[in-house]
């Protein structure tokens, strides 16, 4: 591709994930599990890449930047806050992860909790809610609840 030549590409693979190559890069890059659109503007900042280009127009070299920007945010000064691990409670690291590796990550937490027996955890053996939301009227599985109308002649 020549320079005067700006051809988007419509399909981009990053990561494992084809994203949309016509969307700007903070939004094409939250379809990656495990990536935000605030944590896409600061991977954006960090490699040097104008937030509101489109993710299509960049070269293979801002791609591979990105990339690594978003499995190594620490390298490029992205702050641990704004990482979706932190405190790991089995290494006690700061990590950020993506696509399988957190859903993994997620499904491994479930089961410890399940395991140990807390409260968390028996509230997702019996599927209820786990985070101390009401369940009087809300989150009923099945049929619809209410009063049955009589049968009409």
């Amino acid at each position: 591709m020549s320079a005067q030549q700006k051809e988007t590409r419509l399909i981009v693979r990053l990561l494992g994930t084809d994203l949309d190559g016509t969307k700007h890069v903070p939004y094409a890059l939250a379809k990656i599990y495990g990536v935000g659109i605030n944590f896409g503007y600061a991977v954006a900042r960090a490699v040097g890449i104008d937030p509101m280009t489109r993710l299509g127009q960049l070269t293979d070299q801002q791609l591979a930047l990105l990339e690594d920007a978003i499995t190594n945010p620490a390298n490029y000064g992205i702050p641990t806050w704004m990482w979706n691990r932190r405190r790991d409670p089995v290494t006690g690291k700061d990590t950020h992860l993506v696509g399988a590796e957190l859903n993994l990550t997620m499904r491994e937490d479930i089961e410890r909790e399940k395991k140990i027996k807390s409260w968390r955890g028996v509230r997702h053996m019996l599927g209820l809610k786990v985070r101390g939301q009401r369940t009087r009227t809300t989150g009923r599985k099945g049929g619809p609840v209410g009063v049955a109308r009589k049968a009409t002649k």
